[in-house]
């Protein structure tokens, strides 16, 4: 099931607007579908710049590696410590305590030009 409170980017990340200007940002349960069973999550640093549609991590599985997008640009506020010791996380609730990071961006308006739910089931039925 794809909640319909979220963003989505065709990378299969999703994010949701927290406090203030600040997302929270994970990658989707079809996207770790996709991966199996996650083994390290590549976090980047807190204060770290990302820019949207640009990698700043890392998920490595059973199958695969693949990085993780930013789907905003701004500034790293907090990550997923949890992941350190835990990554399966990101497999057992991918959209609750499997999240990622925390990025504050300048720009929430960004949101608007993202998929929502509808569109982002679509996109995944194709694949």
């Amino acid at each position: 099931m794809t909640p319909e409170d979220l963003k989505y980017t065709e990378e299969h990340e999703w994010l949701v607007a927290t406090t203030g200007t600040t997302v929270r940002v994970g990658i989707t349960a079809y996207a770790q579908d996709q991966l199996g069973d996650v083994v390290f999550v590549e976090l980047p640093k807190v204060g770290a710049a990302v820019t949207s549609g640009e990698p700043f991590g890392e998920v490595e599985s059973t199958k695969s590696v693949s990085e993780l997008f930013s789907p905003v640009t701004g500034t790293v506020v907090a990550v997923n410590n949890a992941l350190d010791e835990s990554p399966e996380l990101v497999n057992s609730d991918p959209y609750g305590d499997g999240w990622i990071v925390e990025i504050n961006t300048e720009d929430l308006g960004a949101l608007d030009d993202l998929m929502d739910a509808a569109a982002y089931q679509e996109l995944t039925e194709k694949d």
